[in-house]
């Protein structure tokens, strides 16, 4: 099921899933970026504050467009491919000749499907397709070094399945990556490793290590315990889940998370959302330090804080974080290097409807996600920093 779309030519992670302190390579060149502090208020920032809703009721900065590049039930139009329903995580793979493609999670329970945009270099559309099916519904992903998508399932003894994005590879599950309901997967292409949230209100954070890197085949699967200042990782005995044990119960002093959705992660650092208690945090060193929390951070003049329902999260080329909400007020959500926490673009007129699947064109210019209900995908373009502050 070939969709002709070549392999990638730059590190996708580093668009779409990249972040944290160090050195990233983007549009904007090669910039070195401190670990962030916490966030401590919240505003208009650098993209400033949002207008009217446009013709596809989104609440834009000035100077940023949008447009509908896909909608559940209708065919991704001149592909002949039928968009499937409720859209979810998503990446971008760059391409040559400055194509790229958008990968993206979908489908209901006991019908999760991954698709595909192929884009050119003007931002048509020229093919979509399906690259995975006969799935139980999939949660956040992530790209690996070898330009193949990581979707994991989120039903209780959901595993990861490995995809090609130009569909010429057949997919491939990985049982060793643990039996759970998989939250977000990322990858560390330094280290060598694979880190898996957990999307259960007492969800674990977990590390897969493969046996011969970068093939995923086989590897150890273990899980982060231990007090704050001593976490260290250990070994789960029964990933696949054949025990009565589920894998967040099978090790002690686990490390507890609320919920974890979204990863994301460069730079040996690691990036992950919470959506049982709004968190987000990163992992560097194997110690956990809180970025964002409603409790400690400004509010809108409202009361109410400026990001709730936290979901999916995406990193820009110049080390934004951008978080999606799965509930809240419909938002995407930034939280610059600098701490400062604004909203990016809002969706208005569709009420309940969780914010899916953020990440970037290569170029850093585009932000593709989705409503999941109704089911839209969308793209906003605009001036997105493209490189990290002083």
């Amino acid at each position: 099921m070939g969709m002709g779309l070549a392999s990638s030519v730059a590190a996708p992670w580093v668009v779409g899933c990249s972040s944290g302190g160090g050195t990233s390579s983007g549009a904007g060149g090669t910039t070195t970026r401190p670990d962030p502090p916490p966030p401590t208020s919240v505003g208009h920032g650098r993209l400033g504050a949002l207008e009217e809703p446009d013709a596809n009721g989104l609440r834009l900065p000035e100077g940023f467009s949008s447009r509908v590049v896909a909608t559940s039930g209708q065919e991704v139009v001149g592909t002949g491919y039928p968009w499937p329903g409720d859209p979810g995580s998503g990446a971008t793979f760059a391409l040559p000749g400055g194509l790229w493609s958008y990968v993206s999670n979908g489908g209901p329970p006991g019908a999760g499907v991954v698709s595909v945009i192929g884009f050119s270099a003007d931002g048509s559309i020229y093919e979509a397709a399906r690259i995975l099916d006969g799935t139980d519904a999939l949660g956040a992903g992530g790209v690996t070094p070898g330009d193949t998508w990581l979707s994991g399932e989120t039903g209780p003894e959901g595993q990861v399945w490995e995809c090609d994005p130009s569909g010429e590879e057949d997919p491939v599950a990985h049982p060793g990556m643990g039996s759970f309901r998989h939250g977000g997967v990322a990858v560390d292409p330094e280290a060598g490793v694979v880190y898996l949230s957990e999307d259960e209100p007492d969800g674990a954070l977990y590390r897969f290590t493969p046996d011969a890197w970068p093939d995923l085949t086989t590897g150890t699967l273990a899980v982060l315990t231990g007090p704050e200042g001593d976490h260290r990782w250990v070994e789960v005995p029964d990933p696949a889940g054949g025990s009565a044990r589920p894998t967040r119960h099978q090790v002690d002093a686990v490390v507890r998370f609320d919920g974890g959705v979204g990863l994301a992660q460069s730079d040996n650092t690691t990036y992950i959302t919470t959506r049982g208690d709004d968190r987000v945090r990163f992992l560097k060193n194997d110690e956990l330090t809180v970025i964002y929390d409603p409790a400690t951070t400004d509010a809108t003049e409202g009361g109410e804080p400026v990001l709730s329902g936290v979901g999916h999260i995406a990193v820009g080329l110049g080390g934004d974080r951008y978080i999606a909400e799965s509930g809240g007020d419909g938002q995407i959500v930034r939280i610059g290097p600098g701490g400062f926490v604004e909203p990016v673009v809002q969706l208005v007129g569709v009420e309940g409807s969780a914010i899916t699947g953020p990440a970037f064109s290569p170029d850093g210019t585009r932000l593709y996600f989705s409503s999941r209900s109704p089911g839209v995908t969308y793209e906003v373009m605009g001036p997105f920093p493209l490189t990290a502050p002083g």
